[in-house]
């Protein structure tokens, strides 16, 4: 009997001058999608630490993480279940860089071209503005809530 697991990946909004800092990626569709910087949790990768390993390849910024917005659930289309750790952080300094070969761009976009986005069906999933919109109600959660050896 095989046992299932859902994929852990984290995911961090930044927020400057009421802009958000989002990573354009072609998805392999008719148009490419944007996304909070975000990516899998590695084997012995401790949650806080993948955060900032994402946001460093996918954004060539160093940021540092305030508090913590709580664990996501989300089923793809395709079946997949995710338990996705949210984050909010603040961007201390752009390190310069190479990007992740997946990661067209990043850009740092205000509320109404996010929803504009997730209009026009361009967002990676619906955790994208769920973040967004809990990070504007100041819905966070203390950083000692995630206990890791």
């Amino acid at each position: 009997m095989s046992r299932w697991q859902p994929f852990v990946s984290v995911a961090t909004v930044v927020e400057r001058a009421g802009r958000f800092l989002v990573v354009e990626e072609d998805r392999g569709g008719p148009h490419s999608v944007f996304n909070q910087p975000a990516g899998h949790l590695e084997p012995g990768e401790r949650i806080q630490d993948a955060a900032l390993r994402e946001l460093r390849e996918e954004t060539a910024w160093q940021v540092g993480l305030s508090d913590y917005l709580g664990l996501y659930v989300f089923q793809a289309p395709d079946g997949k279940t995710f338990h996705s750790h949210g984050f909010y952080g603040m961007a201390l300094a752009r390190l310069g860089h190479a990007l992740d070969p997946a990661i067209l761009a990043t850009h740092w976009l205000a509320l109404e071209e996010l929803e504009a986005l997730e209009r026009e069906g361009r967002l990676r999933s619906p955790l994208v503005m769920r973040r967004v919109h809990d990070t504007l109600a100041g819905r966070f959660y203390p950083m000692d809530v995630i206990h890791e050896r």
